[in-house]
């Protein structure tokens, strides 16, 4: 759900510690609570943030607006713990690294989630994974972002991969893979194929990165997208027939049999990748950022 003022924007809010290296004062504020953490800020005010883990998304994602001015705007929302003074060298970073970010929320050290949805955020990017376990239970597609070694991509395209089931879909197939075993969930997604998949999470996201690259020429879109998923045949048809009945475009599908996804999301070179399987993202995290969507808390998608 967008703000009054939202229109058709892509909104992606993130935290100050997934966009900015924050992990030492991080560390304090933890151990000696926000007072200690405003003093270690103020004194530090005029020394530079590194990036953080989201850094070279949130920098493609704002290029989209130059890319197409007349294309439906990406809009990037700051939420930080910090207090309005004690974030001056945030906004300091934010100035050095030429990003445009004009909106912000500081908090003092309360939690910042209950702003995700009066922007009108249609993603939010957070270390703090109560955060954002918060935003999925409000209907916003949110993800805790893991630290990572991830190398940084050196193409401006930007590119996106999610899993499929508990993210992009429900998660109501997987659970009977769980429950049943992979023959039921075979037997299942086999026999109601031509039933469309519910949403998951992520699915307004899909929907709201789709109207984006629809102002782009396919040929030459800056955005690319690929869903990368442990379904194999016979299950694919069934995600395929989903994805036709909802009228959104995937640019590339991956139908990985159970395989580990890390060295195949390395080869289609995503930015980031969201997947609700801790053995999944630990994969990942080895190859590309990426984001843990927790699963139990999120209202279906759009």
């Amino acid at each position: 759900m967008k703000s009054d003022d939202g229109g058709d924007a892509l909104v992606v809010a993130i935290s100050s510690r997934a966009l900015f290296d924050l992990g030492e004062s991080h560390e304090l504020f933890e151990r000696d609570g926000v007072d200690a953490f405003a003093r270690y800020q103020i004194a530090r005010e005029d020394e530079l943030l590194a990036p953080g883990i989201a850094f070279p998304l949130v920098q493609k994602l704002l290029h989209l607006n130059r890319a197409a001015p007349e294309a439906p705007r990406v809009e990037v929302i700051l939420l930080s713990r910090n207090s309005a003074d004690t974030g001056l060298r945030i906004f300091n970073a934010i100035e050095h690294y030429g990003l445009d970010i004009a909106r912000a929320a500081f908090t003092r050290g309360a939690p910042t989630s209950p702003y995700v949805h009066a922007f009108g955020a249609d993603l939010f990017l957070s270390a703090n994974p109560e955060s954002v376990a918060q935003a999925l239970a409000a209907g916003i597609a949110a993800a805790t972002i893991l630290p990572s070694k991830a190398p940084q991509r050196q193409s401006d395209q930007l590119r996106i991969a999610f899993d499929g089931d508990a993210v992009l879909f429900g998660d109501e197939s997987e659970r009977i893979s769980e429950q049943s075993g992979i023959d039921a969930f075979h037997r299942n997604e086999s026999e109601r194929a031509q039933e469309p998949l519910s949403g998951g999470p992520f699915r307004g996201f899909l929907d709201a990165l789709h109207r984006l690259q629809a102002a782009f020429p396919s040929e030459s879109s800056p955005i690319r997208t690929a869903l990368v998923t442990a379904r194999s045949a016979p299950a694919h048809k069934r995600v395929i027939l989903t994805l036709r009945h909802w009228g959104v475009r995937i640019d590339e599908a991956l139908f990985l049999g159970g395989r580990p996804k890390g060295p195949f999301l390395e080869a289609f070179g995503a930015d980031i990748f969201f997947d609700d399987s801790a053995t999944n993202v630990e994969s990942a995290r080895r190859h590309v950022a990426t984001g843990h969507v927790p699963r139990g808390s999120a209202k279906p998608g759009r």
